[in-house]
């Protein structure tokens, strides 16, 4: 008679046979001894076991908690850590503003204090365009560095190294010869450069401002650049509002006057930059490291809770891939048949890759911002990379649980579905956007402010797609070539039509197209894949027990109790 699928260990456990196309049974025999049968499953039976496994596979968390009572844990980890990973980041959010904001007004502060006659709006604009006006807002910069104790609203001061203060230094490069005459059209220029320094220290400040007050003579013919550098300190103290523990910031300011195209103007800029520090020295009343303990503490559990996260979707991802090899061999050998890519990859789960990678991107940024909060280092940019990313790829995996409910199961079907054709459509018009890009720019970079480089020609055509600024486009074109005035007119006709009413409206149908495609095949039921339809051949439900180990217990017991009656009877 055909045996069980079961099997019996030492007669008194069970265990799952899914993976094993053979039966161990345990008979007790009319003298009382108990022996151990083996056998091999009909194939039949074997195929309707390796077919509900599949089944089993691809059921959503709460089917599978369903067909054998086993808790969904990486929900419940994903939904906790979705609300950690959001209060981390929003946490680190609030600091980084308060860094930033601080960086920003001071770097206007710096601006408004040591270039002269400055304005908020004359920020892209601020030049100079006479010797006397170079020479001007140089002593004018030295001068407020001299006197920026008595002036300065901060608490800025100078950075000092042992007893001496760090000095300000005002560097020219120019070339090392060369001489110029545009009336005769002949030119002799060394390419090489030369710099001359000036360190300036920080004792008294000037009276007056004269024409050349520091004795510093500029070589206009030659020059190339100027460079005023000099470094400052301060502390952030709106920190303490918050019971944090105040920064120690140190900016290394430079002011640059860009001579480089020897057009008669020079450009002025002033940047800095930034370095952040744990103060050496504090005492603050009401505010102590034990805040910043404790939010150490909460990345250290974000970290751990991170880990689990990943080693489990590692688990799992591997469990796939070892039975997408035993579905494949299982079809080679049965059906002779090859199994598709397509079918392949269902095994390969897309949301597991994803809060994978969202795991590592989070874990690396929670360490870095631990090493940010200890004062080790100040790379506020790079952990906001990190931790953002990391955060949008945690909320965008939660439309993997939303597509367990019907209604939206059929919009993430749709994405998923077209996804690769709109990966193919998308480069078929990218290469007619770079030729736009490439032909815009070289024709009417020289006529067009929108056109200069390649990158703001790519943002002006991308802003065009979408009807942004388009008048302005148009109006904003030099006349100064009536032919390439001509051409920008059907470039830009051209460009609108082609793309807003022909790539747009292609790439919308292409949406379209696969939701009805989705939808038809959902309605009528019918079987997308060898492998669903494989799988549809299982009529179990989840809650009907054939999917749980207790259900072979039984019937191993069932059958046990059988066969010993019947060879009681027998006797």
């Amino acid at each position: 008679m055909p045996l069980p699928s079961a099997v019996i260990d030492d007669c008194t456990g069970f265990s799952d046979m899914d993976d094993s196309s053979e039966a161990y049974l345990c008979i007790n025999d009319p003298n009382g001894n108990w022996s151990e049968s083996r056998a091999v499953l009909d194939p039949a039976e074997e195929e309707e076991k390796f077919r509900r496994k599949l089944k089993y596979f691809f059921m959503n968390p709460c089917d599978k908690y369903t067909a054998r009572r086993r808790k969904p844990w990486k929900l419940i980890l994903q939904i906790l850590k979705i609300a950690v990973v959001t209060i981390q980041l929003v946490s680190f959010g609030l600091s980084n503003q308060m860094v930033v904001q601080f960086k920003e007004e001071n770097l206007m502060t710096f601006r408004h204090l040591f270039l002269k006659n400055f304005s908020g709006s004359s920020a892209n604009t601020y030049a100079v365009y006479t010797k006397h006006d170079v020479y001007t807002h140089i002593a004018y910069t030295v001068e407020q560095f001299l006197m920026l104790p008595s002036i300065t609203l901060g608490n800025h001061e100078y950075e000092k190294k042992g007893a001496v203060y760090t000095p300000l230094s005002i560097c020219q490069q120019f070339y090392q010869n060369g001489s110029l005459s545009p009336a005769n059209e002949s030119f002799q220029i060394d390419s090489r450069v030369d710099e001359e320094c000036l360190l300036i220290y920080p004792l008294h400040p000037f009276s007056t401002i004269t024409a050349n007050p520091l004795n510093f003579t500029l070589h206009f013919e030659r020059l190339l650049a100027v460079t005023v550098k000099f470094t400052l300190k301060s502390i952030n103290l709106e920190t303490v509002q918050y019971h944090e523990l105040p920064d120690c910031y140190v900016f290394n300011i430079m002011i640059t006057f860009d001579n480089k195209p020897h057009s008669g103007r020079i450009g002025i800029d002033l940047d800095n930059d930034v370095q952040i520090y744990e103060c050496k020295d504090w005492t603050v009343t009401g505010a102590s490291p034990r805040d910043m303990y404790i939010m150490v503490l909460f990345d250290i559990m974000v970290i751990l809770i991170l880990l689990l996260s990943l080693l489990l979707c590692v688990r799992s991802v591997k469990a796939g891939v070892l039975l997408q090899f035993e579905y494949t061999e299982f079809f080679s050998s049965r059906y002779s048949k090859r199994v598709s890519f397509s079918d392949r990859m269902e095994f390969i789960n897309g949301w597991y890759i994803l809060i994978i990678v969202s795991d590592i991107l989070t874990i690396t940024g929670s360490l870095l911002k631990i090493v940010i909060q200890l004062k080790a280092m100040a790379s506020y940019d790079l952990c906001s990379i990190l931790l953002g990313t990391g955060t949008m790829f945690v909320w965008i995996g939660v439309l993997r649980y939303m597509g367990y409910l019907k209604k939206y199961n059929i919009l993430i079907i749709t994405l998923r579905a077209a996804f690769p054709n709109v990966i193919r459509f998308s480069c078929c018009a990218a290469m007619i956007y770079l030729g736009y890009c490439f032909c815009g720019w070289i024709v009417l970079g020289p006529y067009h402010t929108k056109f200069r480089t390649l990158n703001v020609v790519s943002e002006s055509l991308f802003s065009l797609i979408n009807g942004d600024d388009m008048f302005a486009t148009f109006k904003n074109m030099q006349q100064k070539s009536y032919v390439v005035w001509l051409f920008s007119r059907l470039y830009l006709y051209t460009f609108v039509s082609l793309f807003i009413y022909m790539v747009l409206s292609l790439f919308i149908t292409l949406i379209t197209d696969t939701y009805d495609t989705m939808k038809h095949q959902r309605l009528d039921g019918e079987a997308v894949s060898d492998l669903q339809a494989f799988i549809m051949q299982c009529k179990d439900l989840p809650e009907s027990g054939r999917f749980s180990v207790n259900e072979t217990r039984f019937l191993m017991s069932c059958c046990s109790q059988r066969m010993c009656g019947s060879d009681d009877d027998t006797a």
